[in-house]
């Protein structure tokens, strides 16, 4: 058992991390398309969410912007995990 953990590590860290990325993704999306709707998550509406992660779209709104320092931080730590990834396997 220890030597399947050993052998998948990187896969158990990516699967663990990567779980609530579909929660996190759907919140910041209707936080910055304004709706409710679950069907913003199909929609492919990718400029708008891009600049409203590395930009300030709403600077008035805390909960965005709280919101999207956390959702920056969680995609720094996976690019991260990447990165380490590359590098030690």
């Amino acid at each position: 058992m220890l030597e399947y953990l050993k052998n998948n590590i990187w896969l158990i860290i990516f699967i663990l991390w990567g779980l609530p990325l579909t929660y996190y993704r759907s919140k910041f999306r209707k936080i910055v398309y304004q709706t409710e709707s679950w069907t913003i998550n199909i929609k492919p509406l990718f400029f708008k969410e891009i600049k409203a992660l590395f930009g300030n779209m709403y600077p008035e709104n805390k909960a965005y912007k709280k919101f999207r320092n956390f959702y920056l931080f969680y995609l720094a730590v996976y690019v991260l995990l990447f990165l380490f990834y590359l590098q030690f396997n």
